[in-house]
């Protein structure tokens, strides 16, 4: 195999499409919305990526049988724009590898003429959170102004450090193509996988792209997900309880 293979396996005609990246990253609020799009609406398996800067696996599927690590393209035709979807189970091992899969990416969309791009993902808190909110960068002025309307955050120093792996090279490497880009944040606690986030996510990508998405099998992820939660804060109140005093440390040693 070539280090970096894409191979074709349908073919589809899509009209004036958008391209949506939801690889893994914090949690996995990219990779959920983005697998929620396809589990909602009948897609087309369109292309995989196989290349050497993905992990040295295989990924064995329920019915036992192994497949080499890989990413995918999907076609979708939903009632507002036609989609590009890529999902996966990994990223880059390497800087070197982050760049030249972004750069395949960037290629594959603009073979099915994606000039508009969504690259999803999450943004740390570091603690539990109520209200999710969407933060937002972009390539051009008027695609903020757009995510604007649409409730997303433009935050002075945030992400702090920036946008690493695909995500972040899909709008610096779009941007040198002339792609309109923009990154979707959704926030997370970056402690578990995170379906609230990814819905505050794609309630975004409705607004700008016309969908109607159904959000019923993600509401049932976050109560599984709340129900994780309650029991997580009740060790913490157990541990807390547990917590020896200073009376209680002066006879100690």
């Amino acid at each position: 195999m070539e280090p970096l293979d894409i191979e074709t396996v349908d073919s589809a005609e899509l009209s004036d499409p958008a391209f949506i990246e939801g690889l893994p990253g914090v949690g996995h609020v990219g990779k959920l919305a983005a697998e929620h799009i396809l589990d909602q609406y009948e897609g087309t398996l369109v292309r995989r990526l196989y290349s050497h800067d993905l992990p040295p696996q295989v990924d064995v599927g329920d019915d036992g049988i192994a497949e080499l690590t890989h990413l995918e393209f999907h076609a979708v035709e939903t009632e507002g724009r036609d989609l590009l979807v890529l999902t996966g189970d990994h990223q880059a091992q390497t800087n070197e590898g982050h760049y030249r899969l972004a750069s395949a990416v960037l290629d594959v969309a603009a073979e099915f003429g994606c000039e508009e791009l969504y690259a999803l993902g999450g943004v740390p808190t570091g603690e539990l959170i109520e209200e999710y909110a969407v933060l937002g960068a972009a390539t051009r002025e008027s695609v903020v102004e757009a995510l604007e309307e649409e409730g997303v955050e433009f935050r002075e120093d945030e992400p702090a450090g920036g946008i690493v792996g695909v995500s972040g090279l899909l709008l610096g490497l779009g941007a040198r193509r002339d792609v309109e880009a923009a990154c979707l944040m959704g926030e997370t606690s970056g402690y578990l996988v995170d379906p609230k986030s990814a819905r505050a996510v794609l309630e975004v990508l409705e607004g700008m792209l016309g969908m109607d998405v159904d959000y019923a099998s993600l509401e049932e992820r976050a109560d599984e997900m709340e129900e994780v939660i309650g029991k997580i804060q009740e060790m913490e109140q157990q541990q807390q309880a547990n917590v020896p005093s200073d009376d209680d440390l002066r006879y100690i040693g």
